[in-house]
């Protein structure tokens, strides 16, 4: 199963999508994808981690290059969190060509879904701050457009968290109440 939550700055997307994951169940594993470079993103950092203490998830940090994460078979359910941060730092890191991030990311995603009963990925909704945008930020949008549209096209489920509440925007059978 393949589920994408999604929602906008600090709209409790990232426990919904826990909550997801430990819903299905099986051996959890989170893929973190915010490369901590500042006292602000270390800050995030340990928010989260306080965050899913004591659900049973095991750490693996990736910040780039997901095709290449090899998992063995004894893992069940992972969470990718998150879409955002991996395109911005497969985007913007050295070396990188323009234009390849959506690219690189999604085959990343395709990878990791092959290796995993169920994946859960979150993604940033970028799309509601109603200004035009240009140069890199309009680049890394569309790129993270890209990416996102191609996961709710093949996820199973597609939730959007608004205000802490789940809205499900694709999909059927999920009960919502173990969600909330």
């Amino acid at each position: 199963m393949l589920i994408l939550v999604t929602g906008g700055a600090a709209s409790g997307k990232s426990a919904l999508a826990e909550r997801c994951a430990v819903t299905l169940g099986g051996r959890l594993l989170y893929i973190a994808a915010m490369e901590p470079l500042d006292a602000e993103s270390n800050a995030r950092v340990a928010r989260h981690r306080r965050q899913r203490a004591g659900l049973g998830f095991d750490t693996l940090e990736c910040y780039r290059d997901l095709d290449r994460v090899r998992l063995d078979s004894s893992w069940n359910t992972a969470l990718l969190e998150c879409l955002g941060n991996l395109t911005a730092n497969q985007m913007f890191s050295p070396g990188s060509r323009e234009g390849e991030a959506a690219h690189l990311v999604w085959e990343g995603i395709l990878s990791l879904k092959g290796q995993v009963e169920n994946l859960v990925v979150v993604s940033n909704d970028v799309f509601g701050g109603g200004r035009e945008y240009h140069g890199e930020t309009a680049a890394y949008i569309a790129a993270l457009d890209e990416v996102n549209r191609r996961a709710a096209a093949m996820a199973d489920l597609v939730i959007e968290s608004v205000c802490g509440i789940p809205v499900i925007l694709k999909g059927e059978g999920w009960m919502v109440e173990n969600l909330v």
